[in-house]
């Protein structure tokens, strides 16, 4: 799958970029399965608004019950001050998650491909468990920042070994929200970790190191298709959608089953039946 040239380039920048990873037709089915759950999905069965710099706002029940279902988030702008939608459902939705790589009958079979298993084996994952996917909007004019962050602050193991999956479903560029990374920051320290203590969740620090400055950050503008790698300690974030058009990716995160998953991650397995692989 990965010459040796990909794998060096993404042990020493902590990503890789892959252009042409999925066809266009199974880019536009997994686009159009995503619409299709928005369109199913009531507000009024209930709702979550997400945003990663609140950790209090994602500790209700909805977002903890979707680590074993298909559930739909808002945008924070998506209301205005008397609790009406800015614009048409579509296009006020932040997130799916998280469980479509385990329940949903478009994306499952594509979050448990041969390419993507081979893939993951390439990038040392000698025996991946595949935690959680999401499909992330951007909607336009009202897609929200993405802070800078790393994913093991959310998703733990000891050692690390946390890695993302983040697929292109619509052209991304600096104007939408495209990705920005910090080449090599993984080699950095974890600075956080959101815990779960029962049902309530807290944001913890751990390392005071700064985040990146704009000079040490590059945005991976990609078109549809992209699949993009992040290992678990990369520094990333995306800037807020003021465009018009929208930014839909699609994520799965896996771990190496060989590490221990953190008993206090807001995600952990029913009855202790750990995930299966790709």
């Amino acid at each position: 799958m990965l010459n040796p040239q990909q794998k060096q380039r993404y042990l020493d920048e902590g990503f890789l970029v892959l252009p042409g990873f999925v066809p266009r037709a199974q880019v536009t089915a997994l686009r159009d399965r995503a619409w299709a759950i928005v369109e199913a999905f009531d507000p009024a069965a209930g709702s979550g608004i997400f945003a990663t710099d609140d950790a209090s706002r994602a500790a209700d029940a909805w977002f903890l019950g979707s680590a074993r279902t298909v559930r739909c988030f808002f945008e924070a702008e998506a209301f205005d001050a008397s609790g009406h939608l800015r614009q048409p459902k579509a296009l006020s939705i932040n997130k799916i998650g998280h469980a479509l790589h385990e329940l949903d009958p478009v994306y499952a079979p594509f979050s448990h491909s041969a390419e993507l298993a081979a893939l993951a084996a390439d990038l040392g994952l000698v025996a991946p468990q595949l935690w959680q996917s999401t499909v992330v909007f951007k909607p336009p004019r009202i897609g929200g920042e993405v802070r800078w962050h790393q994913d093991a602050t959310f998703l733990h193991t000891e050692p690390i070994t946390v890695t993302g999956f983040w697929l292109a479903l619509e052209d991304a560029d600096v104007h939408n929200g495209c990705l920005w990374v910090e080449p090599g920051g993984h080699r950095g320290p974890l600075r956080e970790r959101y815990l779960r203590d029962g049902d309530a969740l807290r944001m913890a620090p751990l390392n005071a190191a700064p985040w990146p400055t704009p000079h040490q950050a590059v945005p991976l503008e990609v078109p549809a298709g992209t699949l993009v790698c992040l290992h678990g300690l990369l520094p990333h974030h995306s800037a807020p959608n003021r465009s018009a058009v929208s930014r839909v990716a699609y994520t799965l995160h896996a771990a190496d089953g060989r590490s221990r998953w953190s008993p206090d991650n807001w995600l952990q397995p029913d009855d202790g039946a750990l995930p299966a692989g790709f």
